[in-house]
């Protein structure tokens, strides 16, 4: 009896260890490491995803046994039987990423012409697996409509697609010939590449850009918000390595070339691209080593058809716009041109913020006094960022020397902008050529007004009063002063928003540093001696008297004085009575009436305008368009237009 219990713990032990230790035990994890299991992937995390490595081991293998020799995991997973296509290819295209990226990672600025091929050959198979994953299964991308794997190959092909076109870029400028008019892709492996940019609309006689940067390599201070559309492709931006102000700087005194045209198409335009693989079933998409580069302009194309299905487009709307921002100096430049400086400002500019489309309504931006468009930062970005108002407008900015008069801006940005209507729509019959909309803030409000109102004859009659003339005198003088005096309102525009403008002038600029300001504004060479000539003419029409101030030039800053003649004669001037107008304005005096109200530059009696379509008054200072109340303002009443679009 006894030996039959000292058998048994022997017994129990031999049991145990014939049969292993438990063969499943159970945890827990939280949320973030769940989260952390189904969506970290190569590109996350820098470990293969748990699909991935799932996969491996159904045929025997595992992370460390693929870095180890990558080309036997390739082969393997490549045949092996035991696997569906779905998971054969995802599983290769994240084998293929991890490979790229350490080629990428190993590379230098001085990268070799091989090492560089070497990376972007492996681009191109990650992106060849996942586009043959994502459109060459049995089933459809909506049939994994919800499914994480999905999602991570997707990101996988675009990521590829982002790496192998800016690689390829980067290769043809170290290589090419810059002034080649039809440049060549540079030539990868065994790979035949060709290029389809027929839907991409870069700006008119531009070179190529100097850059294709990857938007999402791009953040910004001073923007709110980053735009963008998920969908297939690498969202770039074309950019160009002249500065924007570089435009600015006058040729010589000699200088016999024609006049720039006032208009500048954006210079950073956003580019989508896609990597498209030769074959009509899956084992042609393997097998090829052709493919085509396909470009489109993300405003104009949402949507494309990729192996019989169509998928939507990725679009980043705000790195283009951000760069542009960013790389401009505009700061600097305004402040140049308000004080006469070399480099400043001398003649209006219109920017189109995207490419020139015919279908789309046209918004106007017209910033203040000593500003630029960084003015509108937010204001244009979150316009363009609303889907809605994406696909129905476009956004126009002028750019123009604050330190002019007004007439003489008025007249200028006026003929800017038909000069500009005239070139991208010669018949005027396009949607971007009607019931545009101005926006202005300030004295770009002031202007803004102006551009929509008819002078009648009320400023020439007033200027006859103090400069009494007649026969070939008036005749001489009318003629001169005419393009400032005598003007109708622009027959395109349909709808005006003004902010915080002061339409009567401000007392502001009569205090002693606005007067100390205004006198070390410096108007343009150019324009001095036109208005040098005319205001000589009238000194001798009516010379000063002894004690009398004698006439000078008024600048900007007189104009907005509310005791200067222009500004009080300009805001009795009669509106098109076609035109509705909107104003919004600040309020920077808590606890004042409303009427008694100012923004701490222009007083709500100067802002407000009887008969308005709505008036908005925000708690704010004077600079009220980047309050997002105002924004959103903005974005009501564009809306709100396209529901009740006035007769042309």
């Amino acid at each position: 009896m006894r030996m039959r219990f000292l058998c048994l713990p022997a017994l129990l032990c031999t049991a145990v260890l014939l049969a292993g230790c438990a063969g499943v035990k159970v945890g827990s994890i939280s949320p973030a490491e769940y989260l952390a299991q189904r969506r970290g992937d190569v590109l996350t995390t820098g470990e293969l995803s748990t699909s991935a490595q799932e996969v491996l081991r159904v045929i025997g293998s595992d992370a460390d046994l693929c870095r180890k020799d990558g080309q036997a995991c390739r082969n393997a997973l490549a045949e092996s039987s035991g696997l569906s296509d779905e998971q054969r290819l995802s599983a290769l295209s994240e084998v293929w990423l991890q490979v790229a990226l350490a080629a990428d990672k190993g590379g230098t600025a001085a990268q070799s012409d091989s090492s560089a091929t070497t990376a972007i050959e492996a681009w191109l198979e990650t992106a060849r697996h996942a586009y043959a994953y994502l459109f060459y299964t049995a089933r459809k991308p909506r049939d994994r409509a919800f499914e994480d794997r999905q999602t991570q190959v997707r990101d996988y092909y675009n990521y590829a697609v982002q790496q192998a076109i800016t690689g390829l870029f980067k290769t043809y400028r170290r290589t090419g010939s810059p002034s080649d008019p039809t440049p060549e892709v540079p030539q990868v492996g065994d790979w035949r590449i060709e290029t389809d940019v027929s839907a991409l609309r870069l700006p008119t006689s531009a070179p190529l850009p100097d850059e294709l940067i990857p938007a999402a390599s791009l953040t910004f201070s001073g923007l709110r918000n980053t735009y963008r559309r998920d969908g297939f492709g690498a969202e770039l931006v074309a950019a160009n390595a002249k500065r924007t102000d570089d435009e600015a700087t006058p040729g010589p005194a000699d200088d016999k070339r024609p006049p720039r045209p006032p208009y500048r198409e954006m210079p950073f335009p956003a580019v989508t691209a896609l990597l498209l693989f030769d074959g009509a079933n899956l084992d042609e998409i393997l097998r090829t080593h052709t493919l085509r580069i396909a470009a489109y302009d993300p405003y104009r194309t949402a949507n494309v058809q990729l192996a019989g299905q169509e998928v939507p487009l990725a679009a980043n709307f705000t790195s283009g716009y951000g760069l542009w921002l960013a790389r401009s100096d505009f700061a600097l430049q305004a402040l140049r041109s308000l004080f006469g400086g070399r480099d400043g400002l001398t003649q209006p500019r219109i920017y189109l913020m995207q490419p020139y489309d015919p279908n789309r309504r046209t918004v106007i931006m017209l910033h203040g006094l000593a500003s630029s468009p960084e003015a509108w930062i937010n204001v244009a970005n979150e316009v363009l960022g609303d889907e809605t108002l994406r696909r129905r407008y476009q956004i126009w900015q002028v750019y123009y020397p604050t330190n002019a008069p007004l007439p003489i801006n008025n007249f200028a940005i006026r003929e800017a902008v038909t000069q500009t209507l005239a070139h991208f729509d010669p018949t005027g019959k396009a949607e971007a050529s009607n019931n545009i909309t101005l926006i202005g803030h300030s004295m770009g409000g002031v202007l803004s007004r102006l551009m929509v109102s008819s002078s009648e004859d009320k400023l020439w009659e007033a200027l006859l009063a103090s400069y009494p003339m007649q026969g070939a005198q008036q005749q001489r003088m009318e003629e001169k002063l005419a393009p400032y005096l005598r003007f109708e309102p622009l027959p395109q525009v349909s709808d005006a928003i003004f902010i915080a403008s002061p339409h009567r002038g401000t007392d502001f600029a009569n205090n002693r540093v606005s007067r100390w300001v205004a006198n070390l504004i410096t108007l343009p060479v150019a324009m001095l001696g036109q208005l040098s000539d005319i205001s000589r003419e009238l000194i001798r029409i009516a010379p000063s008297t002894q004690g009398q101030e004698p006439l000078r030039i008024p600048n900007s800053i007189d104009n907005l004085s509310d005791r200067d003649p222009f500004v009080r004669l300009s805001s009795g001037l009669p509106m098109n009575p076609r035109v509705r107008f909107h104003s919004i304005i600040g309020n920077d005096t808590p606890g004042v009436a409303q009427a008694l109200s100012s923004d701490g530059i222009v007083p709500y009696a100067s802002s407000h305008l009887d008969g308005a379509a709505s008036e908005l008054v925000i708690p704010s200072a004077h600079s009220v368009q980047e309050n997002p109340l105002a924004i959103l303002e903005i974005r009501r009443i564009l809306r709100e237009q396209l529901r009740s679009q006035p007769p042309r």
